[in-house]
């Protein structure tokens, strides 16, 4: 555990200690900036399996000198293939690995997303001007002039020059911003207000050693078999030793939606998923246990005033909460981080300059940077799980599109020479 290095109303304060806020603590502190971090746990661990880390979140890990952390703990896979879930086709590779290295200077990345939260933390560990509270969970935000003002339900108040709410999806920071942008109607609720959608999907998770995955799954390959109305993708993760296994079909939301996973019934997934192609049938059968998790998300963003408002910015799920289908929720927050990161390197340094940072304007920046790239990535997350789910005719066209075309279809220069670097 950190040993706490106290900072008196520090001047940024971070509500949320997951990939995204821990990344923002990390990228503070290199810039020089004291930061304050509320985590509602007792611990700093995350829920969930894998990730898939593009050549444009292994970019951020690498600028912050993570790269060896990184490496020690991820898998790089070689391939990613598309692959008929009925018929066992395959529809369409794309070659990663070497080729992404050559082609954008960083490699593909899958990782247990407890591994890179560990990584991450382990590096903020090493930064003094970083105070870490455990147990804060957040009751609400107060804004004046010159600071604000957060009270946890311990009873506990917490005062600073700026906020990041980085607490995801079911953010507490940004259920406690009241004011929406200018302009708006009578009547009509500001972008920071919207509640999150279900989507009308659910995902099967699960994770099973790389020695129980049958002989013909057991490949250093990001695979997504796709379906009608389903999609299942498995890719290895902790240096290959385990294999990350995600089922998402459509259904109905009955658990509780604000809850990452609960515990799932097999014969559920199997009904669920059909009479699906032997070789996925065995992988499927291989792992352990299940988790469930309700798909729930936002609209994409429609301007800068939903990822910052005066003294009070979002991060991550918080601002942009994303469908899974682009493989890009973590990479959007790391991304989201690293550019707040580096506005702060650019600002005066010094104590006595850090409190008199204009942070309406550094947020402002920040958010007109931020707001296109997460709109776009949202909004290609969505077309993507049409196109994964697709039937009928829509099916037909795209199986032949990926067998003509799958590298300019499945590649994203757009998306993994990123991110945009600050002016």
């Amino acid at each position: 555990m950190l040993a706490m290095t106290e900072h008196d109303n520090p001047p940024l304060l971070l509500v949320g200690g997951g990939l995204g806020g821990m990344g923002l603590a990390l990228a503070s502190a290199r810039a020089g900036v004291a930061v304050g971090l509320l985590e509602q746990t007792m611990a700093f661990t995350e829920v969930g399996a894998g990730i898939q880390l593009g050549p444009n979140a292994v970019r951020v890990l690498h600028d912050w000198g993570l790269g060896p952390a990184l490496d020690a703990v991820a898998a790089y896979p070689e391939q990613l293939v598309a692959q008929d879930a009925f018929d066992g086709r395959v529809l369409g590779r794309l070659a990663l690995g070497e080729r992404a290295l050559a082609r954008y200077g960083q490699p593909y990345a899958t990782v247990h997303r407890a591994d890179a939260l560990a990584l991450l933390y382990a590096a903020v560990q090493q930064q003094p001007e970083v105070t870490l509270h455990l147990g804060q969970r957040l009751r609400s935000v107060g804004e004046h002039d010159h600071g604000v003002e957060v009270h946890t339900e311990s009873g506990q108040t917490w005062a600073a020059d700026a906020l990041v709410g980085c607490d995801g999806l079911w953010s507490v920071v940004r259920r406690h911003v009241a004011a929406g942008p200018a302009g708006l109607k009578p009547g009509q609720e500001p972008p920071w207000g919207v509640p999150p959608r279900f989507s009308g999907h659910v995902a099967y998770r699960g994770l099973v050693p790389m020695s129980s995955v049958p002989a013909a799954s057991r490949r250093s390959v990001v695979t997504a078999w796709l379906g009608p109305r389903l999609h299942v993708v498995h890719y290895p993760v902790r240096r290959g030793e385990w294999m990350n296994v995600v089922a998402v079909v459509h259904g109905r939301q009955t658990a509780n939606p604000q809850s990452w996973s609960h515990e799932a019934n097999r014969m559920d997934l199997r009904q669920a998923l059909g009479d699906v192609h032997p070789q996925l049938t065995d992988l499927l059968e291989a792992v352990p246990t299940w988790t469930l998790w309700p798909l729930n998300d936002r609209p994409p963003m429609t301007g800068p005033y939903e990822h910052a408002q005066s003294r009070v910015a979002l991060l991550g799920d918080a601002a942009h909460p994303m469908r899974p289908y682009l493989a890009q929720g973590a990479a959007m927050a790391l991304e989201d981080a690293w550019t707040l990161g580096a506005l702060l390197t650019q600002a005066p340094k010094g104590q006595a300059a850090q409190r008199s940072l204009d942070w309406p304007r550094l947020f402002q920046q920040y958010a007109n940077l931020r707001w296109p790239r997460n709109a776009r990535v949202q909004a290609q997350s969505v077309r993507n799980g049409r196109i994964f789910h697709a039937r009928g005719w829509v099916r037909g066209a795209r199986n032949v599109a990926l067998r003509v075309a799958a590298t300019r279809l499945m590649d994203k220069p757009w998306l993994y020479s990123g991110p945009p670097r600050p002016l």
